[in-house]
């Protein structure tokens, strides 16, 4: 395998280590290691597939990044409103 391959690999793997310990109760969606898993995933797979020049996988995959970086600045509001005092 080349360092795109490896890239790549790393990328899916993180998404799909997410979507396992999702499905199997150990993470939630609202978790922030889902949602850093899901968005360093995304990006490294996009990243990938920028490299390979295929761009299908560069939508899905920077569509996916996009999604998880939104959830990502909703979950540092939501956490950032529940340390100032009321």
């Amino acid at each position: 395998m080349n360092q795109v391959d490896w890239i790549g690999f790393i990328g899916v793997f993180l998404i799909l280590l997410a979507y396992i310990l999702n499905i199997s109760g150990k993470l939630e969606r609202n978790d922030l290691r889902f949602i850093l898993f899901n968005l360093l995933g995304a990006g490294l797979a996009c990243y990938a597939s920028v490299l390979m020049e295929y761009i299908p996988f560069v939508v899905l995959e920077g569509v996916w990044a996009l999604v998880s970086f939104i959830a990502l600045l909703k979950y540092i509001k939501w956490h950032g409103n529940e340390s100032q005092p009321k």
